[in-house]
Parts: structure tokens; sequence; C-alpha cells
């Protein structure tokens, strides 16, 4: 059994009209579903992907009134987005441009990197690893060869490495191929594998034990999923974690794709999701994210669901 990659990583935003406008204008993005949270229906869960909303390429958020996020660990804490590696002089330019708060390129871990954060704090990295290629956006502000391909790596915090690695190595068979400097100065940063590895498969563990606890809250992470293929290989790993004894939420059905939730040692809330059936199951691609998509079961409710959303655009 393996894992294939990262499948989504879903955030927090207390300004949903200001997260869409960046993450659509200035990182070039396509917003492929506008739908709400399917346990909070007070809030927006705003999908941003690739051109096709293809599996693994998806930035979500939840939009909470929350407080700023206190940073630390026990969090995940940096989220990789590939693009072309020529393309990070572009990148630089275009963010300090529009103001957004950037470093400088860099090599980190053998890839050239562009640290950058959106306005709530929301911590990115551009990493010049483009495969596995995404779906260009004809409707992007990002001519085409710049534009982000997909996620990975992410990056997590923990205070200690032993716990979580049994988990990744052993219950999720992920394996642990190389370790570089945290490039904050705090702690090592230990790669783990998923499949055939690369940039899109790739979860990297920071352990950083002079950290306090991170507080969730807007700028911050809620939680990563990773990609499995359909839901036979899924029920095959609810199976996997119950033989484990993992806690875990069983099954979950979200319309779009088919989850399952649990936490590892170091408290970061992983995902398990499948590939299908996709954003476009309720909504022609073409034009899929434009209007309020609700699963069948919220569909009754869309005339109360709809009153209490900000408008976006």
């Amino acid at each position: 059994m393996q894992l294939t990659g990262i499948h989504h990583l879903t955030a927090i935003t207390a300004d949903a009209a200001g997260n869409n406008r960046f993450y659509t204008d200035t990182l070039g993005l396509r917003r492929v579903k506008k739908t709400v949270n399917q346990d909070d229906t007070s809030a927006y869960h705003l999908f941003f992907a690739d051109g096709a909303g293809t599996p693994g390429t998806d930035i979500t958020f939840f939009d909470w009134p929350a407080a700023r996020e206190r940073r630390g660990t026990r969090s995940i804490s940096r989220t990789g987005l590939r693009v072309a590696e020529d393309s990070l002089d572009f990148w630089a330019a275009r963010l300090s441009a529009l103001g957004a708060s950037t470093g400088k390129v860099v090599r980190l871990d053998g890839r050239a990197s562009l640290d950058v954060e959106d306005p709530e704090g929301q911590r990115l990295r551009l990493v010049g690893a483009p495969d596995p290629a995404g779906q260009p956006w004809d409707h992007s502000p990002v001519p085409a060869p710049n534009q982000i391909h997909g996620l990975g790596p992410i990056t997590i915090s923990v205070p200690e490495l032993a716990p979580t690695e049994a988990v990744l190595t052993q219950v999720m068979n992920m394996a642990r191929v190389r370790d570089y400097p945290s490039p904050d100065g705090e702690g090592q940063v230990h790669v783990f594998a998923m499949g055939d590895g690369g940039a899109a498969a790739e979860l990297h563990v920071a352990v950083q034990p002079g950290l306090p606890a991170a507080r969730q809250g807007a700028g911050g992470v809620h939680h990563v999923a990773f990609r499995v293929p359909d839901t036979e290989a899924l029920t095959e790993w609810t199976a996997r974690l119950r033989g484990f004894r993992v806690p875990n939420s069983g099954e979950v059905e979200r319309f779009y794709f088919r989850s399952l939730y649990f936490r590892e040692p170091g408290g970061n809330l992983f995902e398990l999701a499948t590939d299908g059936p996709g954003f476009d199951v309720d909504e022609p691609r073409e034009t899929m994210g434009q209007g309020l998509s609700l699963p069948p079961f919220l569909e009754g409710r869309r005339a109360a669901i709809e009153a209490g959303l900000k408008p976006l655009d």
C-alpha cells in the first residue's frame, strides 16, 4: 500500500474576499470550487488549484473569524508550491511589485526556493520542482510558463522525531530519504517520501523542541491531505489504521472526494483523500468555481446558507 502524494492542504483565513484576491490575482491560481465547510455551513470553503482542479494542486481555505495563528511547533508550518525553476526570478519580481512579503531566491534541500507570506501571514514556499506538470489556466494573470504546477513539499513542525517517524514509516509506508538543516536555524528537517518521491510526494518534518506549541488561527494551516486513488484503497487504509490502533474519523463522504482523518503523534491533523470524483462532478469544468456549489446533502438548505455568506467578488 502506497500513498501517491499530497492531495490538498487546508488552511484558515479570516478575510475570505482578500484571500480570494491574493490566491487568484497575485498567485494566479484558479478558484475551482466555491462551497462551504460541510461541518460549519456559515463558513466558506474555497479551493484554489491549477486550471483543471487536478488532485495534488489545490490549496483550500476555511473562512473563520479567528485571531492570527500563534506560530510554534505541533503545526503544519510551510506549504510548498511547485513552479518551473527558471520562473523564480519572475516570481520574486512579481511578488515584490505587488507588495507581498518575500525572502530571496535561495537553494534549499537542493532546490531553488522563494519564501513568501500571504497578507495574513500564511507561510508559502515557491519551489523549483515542476513535475508533475499542472494544467495551465487560460484566464490566469500569470503567464502559463510561470504558473504554479501544484503542491509540495509540505513542512510540519514537531517537538520530537521518533513518534512521528514511527507513524510515517510503519503505518503510512513513507520512506525517510534525507535530512537538511532548517533554514530558520531551529533544528533539523527530515524528508519522508511517498511512493516514487519527488517534491509533490514529500513531507518534510522539522524537529523543533525549543518552540512553544502553536495556536491555530488565521494565517495557519488546519490539515494536510494525502492521495489515495479510489474508495477501495481508502477502505484498505481505514482497516490499516484500525489494525495499528490509530484513532481516526472513519470514512467521511465529502462528495468531491472521500476522506479519512487522524492525528500524527506530534499533533498535526492528517487526511487521506481519494482522487475522485473531482470538482467537476456537479458543474461543468469550464465554469466550476464561479457559483456556490453545495453537495446534495446540503442542497435543500441553499437559501439559508447563501443568506449567511458574504460576497467574495
